[in-house]
């Protein structure tokens, strides 16, 4: 019996040692986790969901349409065009992806072309208050062909920006949100799915379900 409450005793010590020394490794991130956005969490989790659904992380970082039967790649290109101009953004142009890796490997390549849009004077800002945010910008809408030939349109997820950490000044908070929720308009508009729910299934290669 004594060998048992010996026993019992180191366990209760050990599991005490290792309780304090979590928190003592984890008290520091406590504390900052307190100055993140009000949705941090619910963001973080979120994109924990849609990795482990899907078992990639960009799944979690975009933002795409199927695009509806009926609908080729001219009639998405002149709806984002059209959008951008009633919407106030900049079109700064178009990659032809496909165009350069044809002409360099000869081989057959889906459609995969990035449309680049700009709101200027929302980028200045947002890169004076963190320049980092330029990773982000122009903004980019890509119209890719899956392995079935189904076309899809799709954009970055920016929650992450907006939502993942200390908050944005509020008039810059308001402004970004309003430019992701135009992005979004402008995929759902130019896919022909605008009010039908977003889908995020495998980009190049994958299931067209």
């Amino acid at each position: 019996m004594r060998l048992v409450r010996n026993l019992l005793a180191l366990i209760g010590l050990l599991a005490l040692v290792a309780l304090g020394a979590a928190i003592l490794a984890f008290e520091p991130y406590v504390n900052k986790a307190r100055g993140l956005h009000g949705s941090a969490l619910g963001v973080y989790a979120d994109v924990a969901k849609t990795v482990l659904r899907t078992g990639d992380a960009m799944e979690a970082l975009v933002y795409q349409r199927q695009v509806v039967p009926g609908r080729d790649a001219g009639d998405v290109e002149r709806s984002l065009e059209q959008a951008a101009g009633e919407l106030g953004l900049e079109s700064l142009g178009m990659l032809p992806v496909q165009q350069e890796i044809r002409s360099r490997s000869r081989d057959p390549f889906p459609l995969l072309q990035v449309y680049l849009f700009c709101d200027p004077h929302l980028a200045v800002d947002l890169m004076r208050h963190n320049p980092a945010t330029a990773a982000y910008l122009p903004c980019r809408v890509t119209l890719y062909e899956d392995s079935g030939g189904g076309l899809w349109v799709m954009v970055p997820n920016l929650d992450l920006v907006l939502h993942g950490s200390r908050p944005l000044p509020l008039a810059l908070q308001e402004r970004a949100a309003g430019l992701q929720t135009l992005l979004r308009e402008m995929v759902d508009r130019a896919a022909g799915t605008r009010g039908a729910d977003a889908r995020n299934e495998p980009m190049l290669g994958g299931s067209t379900s």
